[in-house]
């Protein structure tokens, strides 16, 4: 089918699959973002989503003793009494969590390099000595604790 057209006052005929083609918006030369204004409205009135909430877990802490200095933990590394790392039972290595103490609000971001503990199910994370400290654990022993996972 033709269709006929002007251009400059002389008439014209196209194929009207021409003219569907010439008028598909892939033909278009708009500025770049001129059609994101109708793909991407921005913020919409009314309720907005919750973001995703933190998954914790609760339970108590202890920390590794002194005379494991220097050994290899699960992830290879050697176990440093002076670095803020932890043992964790199924987090992926180099994870970093906050260990939060629940009955004084203390808290330390740590890095899990082992696995463990394994004294019982209670028990959900092993912290190192310098981790222990800034939690103020050291003469409890086992404190109650939240670890904040990612």
């Amino acid at each position: 089918m033709l269709v006929r057209f002007e251009v400059a006052g002389r008439s014209r005929f196209m194929p009207l699959v021409a003219l569907l083609v010439l008028a598909s918006p892939a033909c278009r030369h708009e500025p770049a973002g001129a059609t994101a204004a109708l793909t991407n409205p921005g913020p919409q009135p009314g309720p907005q989503p919750e973001p995703a909430q933190a998954r914790f877990e609760t339970g108590q802490a202890t920390y590794y003793a002194d005379s494991l200095a220097g050994r290899r933990t699960a992830s290879g590394e050697r176990y440093d009494p002076r670095a803020l790392t932890a043992a964790h039972r199924t987090l992926p290595f180099g994870t970093l969590v906050k260990v939060v103490r629940v009955d004084d609000g203390r808290e330390v971001t740590v890095r899990i390099n082992d696995r463990g503990p394994f004294a019982g199910d209670e028990r959900v994370i092993d912290l190192s000595r310098a981790a222990a400290e800034k939690l103020g654990m050291m003469r409890a022993g086992v404190v109650p604790v939240r670890v904040v996972l990612p």
